[in-house]
């Protein structure tokens, strides 16, 4: 896939979806405020769920066009989106801790995306915005952190999407060095959940 096709589907998803994703993101910051308040406990896990599975079929299903986007990318997403509705039911009494400082620089370069985007010489529709594949990974491995109770294999999944931040070089989208950041915090916190579910690998 090269750089132009990469932003070529960028520039189609935003042209279509500009209202669903005003939508999506203020149900996704709303949901995110009632976890953090104690309000409703699953709400952060159930929008980033329904935001997955957007983005798995809108960006890749319909407005993709290669083979890595439909065999790949599309699947992770679907499977993100079903794991995080799953977590929201059967995790729903755990509780989305208040952020860390780590976790608030991170939350505020998402809350960025876009605007860093522009900044570096993107003009819409075919910059990043924050209902897109990236932002939304690195939302949900920083908001995911928050909770103690965490699906290995989710976390797993979202952390792999978040190494792809690699990409940033080779498509010059260098503001997913953001995704990149988070996918690295990914890896310390599956670490850390290995570290606590098999202590004696680490006591030799």
């Amino acid at each position: 896939m090269d750089a132009q096709a990469f932003w070529n589907v960028i520039g189609n998803y935003n042209q279509q979806t500009k209202n669903v994703q005003i939508i999506l993101f203020m149900i996704l910051i709303l949901g995110i405020a009632l976890s953090y308040t104690q309000k409703v406990k699953w709400s952060a896990k159930f929008v980033l769920g329904i935001v997955n599975l957007f983005i798995g079929i809108a960006f890749f299903s319909y407005y993709g066009t290669e083979p890595i986007q439909k065999f790949f990318a599309l699947p992770l997403f679907l499977v993100c989106g079903i794991l995080f509705l799953y977590e929201c039911y059967h995790s729903r009494d755990d509780r989305l801790e208040k952020p860390n400082l780590w976790q608030v620089s991170l939350l505020a370069l998402y809350l960025l995306y876009p605007l860093i985007s522009v900044m570096l010489g993107n003009n819409y529709p075919q910059m990043v915005t924050h209902i897109m594949p990236c932002p939304v990974v690195s939302l949900g491995i920083v908001i995911y952190s928050g909770y103690k109770r965490k699906n290995k294999a989710l976390l797993t999944l979202l952390t792999v999407w978040g190494l792809t931040g690699i990409k940033s070089v080779i498509f010059n989208a260098y503001e997913d060095i953001i995704l990149l950041v988070c996918g690295l915090y990914g890896i310390i916190l599956l670490i850390n959940e290995i570290r606590q579910c098999h202590p004696s690998l680490y006591s030799r």
